[in-house]
């Protein structure tokens, strides 16, 4: 399996009159087609890590290549152009858009990306929600979802590009077992199905030993990479 992302080195610290490290010297490489837990107590720097990851931070030093693409030389243009076409987030809380109905809250990086006209869009978001079961709810508003249903609906926009890469923080981490249950099935259905790469922060340590491979981090470091025995 080709490496689909490479850090080599990363660090990141925030300027103060005490500067502090979120993120020391992580060297890793991601294949295609893994499904990664990154686990740590809290402040080990597991959020800041995946922040790297996807472009939504920059490295105090160190190196970030995506599909063997230098990162460090991008303008910040460029940088969000590659988080939109080849990287989805989904995060603990779903941040959908109550104006918005469920379809349209998933069109949005369709929308940002233009690559599809409005027939295509609303097409592409019908037949994702179908594959999480929410075909029924594609007019309504998130409010009228459960809380569940509403982080499926997160994946679904995160999947709305057909992304390579999927990175979740606590995905899981708001919601009641049973649909902790049904995301974490469609997480590993991301990978086993779909040939997308996850990595997901956890807190669940039962969920992480489930998953191909879990990165401990502690004080920004990783002290552990391992492979786990899987589902």
């Amino acid at each position: 399996m080709s490496a689909l992302v490479e850090a080599e080195g990363l660090t990141r610290i925030l300027p103060a009159a005490v500067p502090v490290t979120l993120v020391e010297n992580v060297t890793l490489s991601i294949a295609e087609r893994e499904f990664i837990a990154i686990t740590g107590p809290s402040g080990s720097g597991k959020s800041s890590l995946l922040y790297l990851l996807g472009l939504l931070d920059r490295p105090t030093s160190g190196r970030l290549l995506l599909a063997g693409e230098d990162t460090a030389p991008m303008d910040e243009a460029t940088r969000a152009a590659r988080r939109l076409a080849t990287l989805g987030f989904v995060f603990q809380f779903h941040f959908l858009l109550p104006e918005f109905t469920v379809g349209e809250n998933v069109e949005i990086p369709m929308r940002k990306l233009a690559r599809l006209n409005r027939r295509q869009m609303r097409d592409r978001a019908v037949e994702l929600l179908e594959a999480l079961g929410l075909r029924d709810h594609v007019d309504k508003h998130p409010d009228q979802l459960s809380g569940g249903q509403r982080q499926r609906v997160a994946v679904a926009r995160a999947l709305a590009n057909d992304p390579p890469l999927v990175l979740a923080d606590e995905p899981t981490g708001s919601l009641d077992s049973q649909s902790s249950e049904q995301v974490f099935a469609i997480l590993a259905g991301l990978v086993r199905e779909r040939g997308k790469t996850v990595v997901a922060v956890t807190h669940d340590l039962a969920m992480a030993a489930r998953m191909d491979r879990r990165i401990h981090l502690v004080d920004g470091r990783v002290v552990s990479d391992e492979r786990t025995a899987g589902p």
